[in-house]
């Protein structure tokens, strides 16, 4: 019984072995794809020289690609045989040794199938690929690549050419006169630094007199920089570099001492002279440096009654409570102040007398303009000078020029002038700065001073003098002293 269902599925095993074969064959024969992929890789050259080979070429594509397809189709179909194959073989009643020979042939059948379908996969990948290679080939012949367009000339205007370089130069000129600022001031800041650190400081004195007798009563200590023995800067050539660079408190310290210095040579005069200096915006700023030239004052304690520091009127507006509260012990040590460079006459007199302010300094512009009614004073000008001077603030004018601006301000009641029309600023003498010498000894110091004994010296000891031997004791006997005792 077995055999004979066996025999009966020969029929069926040679049907899918017969399909397998005839697409083989199929794809064998000579119109097939053997001819299709010699005429694709020698398509490139006969394409361009013969239309009729081009359209045989895709009538045999397409009937290639139908071929595949029906292949493809027929596959699986017989894959789909095969498989109700196994299972009919699976559910026959056989033993397992008449199964294993059908099993063995359907799994045969089974992986021939798999391998046609995977050839048949690769052959249409590959037709693929050369058609797009074919489409690719036919464009570049049909329409050859174009060339690119050839750039536009650019037309150029001499005048704007012209523009354009003379721009150029004057920017390099510009740069150049930059990078030459740039090492001048990298230079004077050099140079400035050394003079400092070397103590090259210089104090002129210009005086300030008492209106209307043009007394001397005061000088103020104008800063000079010597270079060498030939240059002497001024304070606007030198102050900004001071200030960006931060020596600002260096040169303080130097102005400073040799204000005390000044103080000290005019306290040995009569009338009261003091001299006034300025410090920098800088130490203004600081707390440190205030304090520190505040312990120079506090040595020089029993000069700052001739000293008098001067402070623009816009810092002392911006001072911070710590400054304030420095400001108040240099006040305390005797040091008296005065508001420079006033731009504003609307004062407070009471709150500058308790900040130490005893002396107000404006330019005699500022004046003139508050008697000409310009100003922005809600007072008359001529009670200003007494509205301070209720105070104990004495006005200072400064920037006098002319005999007509005194007139002005004697007018006005000003107290104090100060200007080139009193005096330049001149160099102060060098026996200023120098330490004031030892006072010799007088005579009644010298009768102060013991005589040299002859003992230390080694001579016979000198006569006695009548004094010397008056102060001597009596010498008395030890009988006259017993009866003393027993009296």
């Amino acid at each position: 019984m077995a055999p004979a269902r066996l025999n009966a599925l020969h029929p069926l095993a040679a049907a899918v072995t017969g399909v397998s074969a005839g697409a083989i064959a199929t794809l064998l024969l000579p119109g097939g794809l053997g001819a299709a992929a010699g005429l694709l890789l020698c398509g490139g050259g006969l394409i361009g020289t013969a239309r009729l080979y081009e359209r045989r070429l895709l009538a045999q594509r397409e009937q290639i690609f139908a071929g595949l397809g029906e292949v493809k189709v027929r596959l699986a179909t017989n894959a789909i045989r095969l498989d109700n194959l196994s299972q009919r073989v699976e559910q026959m009643p056989m033993r397992e040794a008449d199964a294993a020979p059908a099993r063995a042939a359907i799994n045969e059948l089974t992986a021939e199938v798999g391998l046609l379908g995977d050839l048949i996969h690769q052959v249409a990948t590959t037709l693929a690929d050369h058609d797009a290679q074919l489409i690719v080939a036919q464009a570049r012949q049909v329409s050859p690549p174009a060339k690119s367009a050839p750039a536009p000339v650019p037309v150029i205007d001499p005048e704007a050419a012209r523009q354009a370089r003379l721009d150029a130069i004057a920017a390099e000129r510009e740069e150049a006169e930059r990078a030459a600022e740039r090492r001048a001031a990298d230079k004077r800041a050099a140079v400035i630094s050394t003079a400092l650190s070397e103590g090259k400081v210089e104090v002129h004195l210009q005086p300030i007199v008492q209106l209307p007798q043009r007394r001397t009563c005061g000088y103020e200590a104008l800063v000079r920089l010597r270079v060498d023995e030939n240059t002497l800067l001024l304070p606007e050539d030198f102050l900004s570099v001071v200030e960006q660079r931060g020596f600002g408190p260096t040169l303080d310290a130097l102005v400073l001492t040799r204000a005390l210095a000044i103080a000290r040579h005019l306290g040995t005069k009569q009338g009261g002279l003091f001299v006034s200096c300025n410090f920098s915006e800088a130490t203004w700023s600081s707390s440190k440096a205030l304090a520190t030239l505040s312990r120079i004052l506090d040595k020089y304690r029993e000069h700052n009654g001739h000293l008098v520091v001067e402070m623009p009127q816009r810092v002392f507006r911006a001072l911070d409570p710590a400054s304030l509260g420095l400001l108040g012990a240099m006040s305390a040590n005797g040091v008296r102040f005065a508001l420079d460079q006033v731009a504003d006459l609307r004062l407070d007199p009471i709150a500058l007398f308790d900040r130490g302010i005893r002396f107000v300094k404006a330019p005699a512009t500022l004046f003139q303009a508050e008697m000409a009614g310009e100003g922005s004073l809600d007072i008359a000008a001529g009670d200003l000078a007494s509205m301070m001077a209720r105070a104990s603030i004495a006005l200072v004018a400064d920037e006098i020029a002319d005999n007509p601006t005194v007139a002005d301000m004697i007018e006005l009641g000003i107290t104090y002038a100060q200007g080139l029309i009193f005096s330049p600023p001149r160099p102060v003498k060098p026996e200023v700065f120098a330490e004031p010498e030892a006072a010799p000894p007088t005579a009644a110091s010298e009768a102060a001073l013991p005589r040299p004994t002859a003992e230390v010296l080694g001579y016979p000891q000198p006569p006695a003098s009548p004094e010397q031997d008056e102060a001597k004791p009596e010498r008395q006997s030890f009988r006259s002293v017993l009866r003393r005792a027993s009296a």
